[in-house]
């Protein structure tokens, strides 16, 4: 790291980096170790911690260059590794504390301010954003709730949505954990001071915390741990080839507006 970290940030790096309970008994910890385990992914998390946890002035962090790293630890690492920390099944709050402090949200997931901005405000900036709007889109397509299905995702669409899901980490609409007593997750934001557009604030909010398919699939996730812990000792795809296939340079489709879809996607939440 380019500069000195404080005590408080040390412990946030060992949280990180370091083991916290014997492995088996926090999945957390040990989908940490596992990615420690794997040069390629230890040395992509190194990095995002190392930026995440850098001083840009006073009280800030370099917020840029934190997301940059993490969207590319999301898009070279091992998925299978990214996924298990990411999304690693929790049944107590030291588990899932962990689990919310994955990619230091103090700098990558929270604002500059203490107050949470209306979820307007990052939505229009991630609509500007040649990085966030593909992922936006992708994610509203791959999670989007299907009528009639018990978990909300028809056979195979969980897989996607958790892929898409992740490939908004490191964007300006960047989601977490919201607290350390469930698995619910939201951006950044509210909408108690969205005005006459309070609407089509809840219709973006409401893709995360109303949710059937991405809370689903989330769920589902820990049925399959065991198997994705074993991943990592198969050979790993390329960068090219990363579950994460959204690239900073893709055009969403012509005239498809973010804000022309999300009726209708709030709509099939609600289903």
């Amino acid at each position: 790291m380019e500069h000195c970290i404080g005590s408080k940030q040390l412990l946030l790096l060992l949280l990180l980096l370091g083991s916290a309970s014997p492995a088996g008994e926090n999945r957390c910890v040990d989908a940490a170790e596992a990615c420690s385990a794997d040069a390629r992914c230890q040395r992509l998390r190194t990095e995002y911690v190392a930026q995440c946890l850098g001083r840009a002035a006073p009280g800030g962090c370099p917020r840029a260059r934190c997301r940059r790293a993490l969207r590319r630890f999301f898009a070279r690492a091992p998925p299978a590794l990214t996924h298990a920390l990411l999304f690693c099944p929790c049944a107590g709050p030291a588990c899932a504390e962990r689990r919310r402090q994955t990619f230091v949200p103090a700098c990558a997931f929270r604002g500059p301010g203490p107050a949470q901005p209306s979820c307007l405000q990052p939505l229009d900036a991630c609509e500007r954003s040649a990085v966030c709007r593909p992922r936006l889109l992708a994610f509203q397509a791959s999670c989007a709730p299907a009528p009639g299905v018990p978990d909300g995702c028809p056979p195979g669409q969980g897989s996607r949505c958790l892929r898409a899901y992740a490939g908004l980490v490191g964007t300006v609409i960047t989601p977490n954990y919201v607290d350390n007593t469930s698995a619910h997750v939201a951006p950044w934001c509210d909408c108690g001071a969205s005005g006459n557009q309070r609407e089509e604030c809840e219709a973006f909010r409401g893709l995360f915390t109303r949710n059937r398919c991405l809370d689903g699939a989330i769920r589902a996730f820990d049925s399959g741990w065991p198997s994705i812990l074993q991943d990592q000792l198969e050979p790993q795809p390329g960068p090219e080839h990363s579950l994460l296939q959204v690239s900073s340079t893709d055009r969403s489709p012509e005239g498809n507006s973010l804000l022309s879809v999300l009726p209708i996607l709030a709509f099939q939440a609600l289903l």
